[in-house]
């Protein structure tokens, strides 16, 4: 009983306390309303307090904002100076790969300096004794174009004229300063080559022909076969006859050679198939006082 007494006595404490406060604090109001409305504002010791308590939290936090300020302010600092730190990293490794390039590239080029030094050596030696090749050369030369000349009158009369012409243009080129050694060298060559390639090939050609006979010159069909036969058929077909080299005069045929020797003219002009083909030629000999020309001689067979 005492203390469901108790109970009820508390808890009428309580609301008495409670509507004091909120009687109080209407009071407040409604004095702190009147006193905005008819009279100058007037400060209790408490809100003295609570003004002083707010001046200082704003400072604080006012504080707080420098130290905020200061703190974005040295993270932005802080990175523009990693930016500029990174971007000279960058810079740095881009020169290196420069540099270690260069440094290739310079060691490639000393490699060349030292190739084109030995090829300048070689070069500088090569004019030094080209003045002496030149006076050994010359010489050599025109030997080679006289040996030529005598070669050419000595051997069989095929397209002599042509041949002859070409020995002396070489004689011509000689004496002339406006043309190099190496082309008057390779010209000789040249002619040589020429020479050397009449042994190996088979030609007709129409010339005319002087005969010892009565007949006179006429026209006629000739048929070189390498060095080793010279002939000829008239165009009539009346005439044919082969050069006798020991005789240095031309011999006649039988005619039982003109099926054989048109059979050639034919294979010669490309008119024909090759074929075996069988036509006289002078058994080989040397001559002893010509022994050293390499020119070789035969009788008729």
């Amino acid at each position: 009983m005492n203390g469901a007494n108790f109970s009820i006595y508390n808890g009428d404490y309580a609301m008495r306390i409670q509507q004091h406060y909120l009687k109080k604090h209407i009071a407040g109001i409604i004095l702190t309303s009147g006193a905005l409305l008819t009279a100058p504002m007037t400060f209790s010791e408490d809100s003295v307090n609570s003004l002083k308590s707010g001046k200082v939290l704003n400072s604080v936090l006012a504080k707080g904002e420098q130290r905020a300020d200061k703190a974005i302010k040295s993270q932005l600092t802080i990175d523009a100076i990693d930016a500029d730190i990174r971007s000279s990293e960058r810079e740095y490794r881009g020169v290196s790969k420069e540099v270690e390039g260069l440094e290739v590239y310079i060691k490639q080029l000393n490699k060349q300096l030292a190739d084109q030094n030995s090829e300048k050596t070689d070069i500088e030696k090569s004019i030094r004794e080209v003045t002496l090749i030149e006076r050994q050369i010359t010489p050599l030369m025109l030997r080679m174009i006289d040996a030529l000349d005598r070669f050419v009158e000595a051997d069989v009369p095929f397209q002599k004229e042509e041949r002859q012409a070409r020995v002396a243009n070489l004689k011509d080129l000689m004496g002339r300063s406006d043309v190099t050694v190496a082309e008057k060298y390779r010209n000789v060559m040249d002619a040589y080559q020429k020479e050397m390639d009449y042994g190996r090939t088979i030609k007709t050609y129409r010339s005319t022909i002087n005969l010892t006979d009565s007949s006179g010159e006429r026209e006629v069909d000739f048929l070189r076969v390498g060095r080793i036969s010279l002939m000829f058929l008239s165009l009539d077909g009346e005439r044919l006859g082969i050069w006798d080299q020991k005789a240095k005069e031309w011999k006649p045929l039988d005619a039982e050679y003109k099926g054989k020797l048109n059979t050639a003219l034919r294979i010669a002009r490309e008119q024909a198939a090759p074929s075996l083909i069988k036509i006289p030629v002078a058994a080989p000999s040397i001559i002893p006082s010509l022994a050293n020309s390499n020119i070789n001689y035969g009788d008729i067979k």
